[in-house]
C-alpha cells in the first residue's frame, strides 16, 4: 500500500486529564478498505484513542490526519471549532457502547435524522437511504418500532445503520457489544462483518478476539496508554512478540485458536 491509500495517519498522539496521560504517544496509519482492531485490558486507552481520532476528546499533542485534513495538536488553535468541526465530524461514523438512538423516534426516524439534520436532505430522499440501510442490517420488519420496543442487538444494528446513512469514510466501533446479552452479540458482529467485506474503513475496538483473528487486517495491542504491538492480525494474535501482549492474549487461547474454516 502506497502512502496515497492512507485514510488515517496518527502521530504521536496524546490525551492527559490533568497529571494522568490516558494515552502516550500512540502512531497508527489505517489505510482506506482497511480494519484495524485494537485491543489491551480494560482502562489503557483504548476508547479514549477512538474518541479522540473522533475529536470527541481534544488530544493534548500530535498530530491527526483523516482523508486529506490534518490537524496538528503540537499548534495552538488548531482546534476545529463550530461548524468546521462539525464538517470533520460528519467524516466519520461512531457507533457506541451505548446506544444512544432518539428514544421519541422510531428506528426509521432515527437512521433519517443525520441525513435531514446535517446535510439537510429532503424527507423522501432521506426515508429511501434509511430503509436501504435497515434493510441492509436486517431489520426491514421493524423500522416502526421506537427504541424500547427492540432487543439490545437490534438497537446496536439501528445505530450502526444511522451511523452508515451520513455516508462516512471512516467507521469507528467502541467495544458495540460489551453491553450485549450473549446471545446477542452474533447478530451485531455479523453486521460489522459484512460491512469489512465491502470494503468500509473501520476502527474497531473490542474484546471479541475471535472477530479481530477473522476480520482485522491489522491489530493494535495497548497498554497503559501506549502502543505495545502492532501488525497484521494472525501475526500479532497467533504469534505475538510483546510479553504484555502474550499475557494479555493468553485468557483468550482457546477462543483464537478456533479459527473458522
Amino acid at each position: 500500500m502506497t502512502n496515497n491509500d492512507v485514510m488515517v495517519r496518527v502521530e504521536g498522539l496524546r490525551k492527559s486529564y490533568g497529571t494522568v496521560e490516558a494515552v502516550r504517544g500512540v502512531s497508527l496509519d489505517v489505510h482506506r478498505g482497511q480494519v484495524v482492531v485494537v485491543i489491551g485490558p480494560s482502562g489503557c486507552g483504548k476508547s479514549t484513542f477512538l474518541r479522540c481520532v473522533n475529536l470527541l476528546e481534544t488530544p493534548s499533542a500530535g498530530t491527526l490526519q483523516v482523508g486529506d485534513r490534518t490537524i496538528d495538536f503540537n499548534a495552538a488553535h488548531t482546534m476545529p471549532r463550530g461548524r468546521d468541526l462539525a464538517r470533520f465530524r460528519a467524516r466519520i461514523g461512531m457507533v457506541f457502547q451505548q446506544f444512544d438512538l432518539f428514544p421519541h423516534m422510531t428506528a426509521l426516524g432515527n437512521v433519517m435524522s443525520g441525513p435531514m439534520i446535517v446535510k439537510k436532505m429532503r424527507e423522501q430522499e432521506a426515508e429511501a437511504i434509511a430503509r436501504n440501510l435497515l434493510a441492509k442490517v436486517g431489520l426491514t420488519d421493524f423500522t416502526a418500532r421506537f427504541p424500547r420496543e427492540l432487543s439490545g442487538g437490534q438497537q446496536q444494528r439501528v445505530a450502526i445503520a444511522r451511523a452508515m446513512a451520513m455516508e462516512p469514510e471512516l467507521m469507528l466501533f467502541d467495544e458495540v457489544t460489551s453491553a450485549l446479552d450473549p446471545e446477542l452479540v452474533g447478530e451485531v458482529l455479523d453486521v460489522m462483518k459484512e460491512l469489512a467485506l465491502e470494503g468500509t474503513t473501520m476502527i474497531v475496538v473490542t474484546h471479541e478476539m475471535a472477530f479481530a483473528r477473522d476480520v482485522a487486517d491489522h491489530v493494535v495491542v495497548m497498554d497503559a496508554g501506549q502502543v505495545v504491538e502492532q501488525g497484521p492480525a494472525t501475526e500479532v494474535l497467533l504469534q505475538p512478540k510483546n510479553a504484555r501482549t502474550v499475557s494479555f492474549l493468553a485468557r483468550f487461547h482457546s477462543t483464537i485458536g478456533d479459527r473458522k474454516s
